[in-house]
């Protein structure tokens, strides 16, 4: 189970809404939610967390790039909205996942002899895997994201259980997050 919620900077504080994660399938879709919150274009603070197991974090400054944090990467990972996140860090590219779908049904592309042979040209070039970055244990990302708005990075790489109400209390919206809880 997730929780998501955004939170949009303004004069008087913080705003609090809650995120509806069904229509959100990639990090320019969360970007594209943060943005549509923002108050004057604002900083909007993007939270995920599944059941205690991860946290993520993603800040939105106007038209600026977005910045992550993942508090678990291998967790993350294993989820769809944590893939997410973490697939955008570590730089998965689109364009390799969709060589999958240009093969046909035999396994080769067209013009292609042998799919093991080129099975075999990838191990060559870099030891077994395919390019994929491996995930890494712990935390990934940008730890310095909040540290601006009152979240020290060493205080967000040690968050654990309830990072989310934690993040709030530091930020100053306990209240607002609480409300779309």
């Amino acid at each position: 189970m997730y929780f998501a919620a955004l939170l949009a900077r303004t004069e008087d504080g913080w705003e609090a809404s809650d995120m509806e994660l069904d229509d959100v399938e990639s990090l320019t879709d969360l970007t594209d939610l943060a943005r549509a919150a923002a108050v004057d274009d604002d900083t909007v603070v993007a939270l995920i967390e599944q059941e205690d197991a991860w946290f993520g974090v993603v800040r939105v400054d106007g038209e600026e790039d977005p910045r992550i944090f993942v508090s678990n990467a291998v967790l993350a990972s294993r989820s769809s909205y944590g893939s997410m996140l973490t697939d955008e860090l570590l730089g998965s590219d689109e364009e390799e996942d969709n060589e999958l779908d240009e093969l046909d049904l035999d396994g080769t592309e067209d013009g292609e002899e042998d799919a093991a042979a080129a099975f075999a040209d990838d191990e060559d070039d870099d030891g077994g895997d395919s390019g994929a970055e491996p995930v890494p244990a712990g935390p990934l990302g940008d730890p310095r994201l909040l540290d601006d708005l009152g979240v020290n990075h060493k205080k967000l790489l040690a968050l654990d259980g309830d990072a989310l109400s934690e993040l709030a209390d530091a930020l100053g919206a306990t209240e607002v997050l609480e409300a779309v809880r």
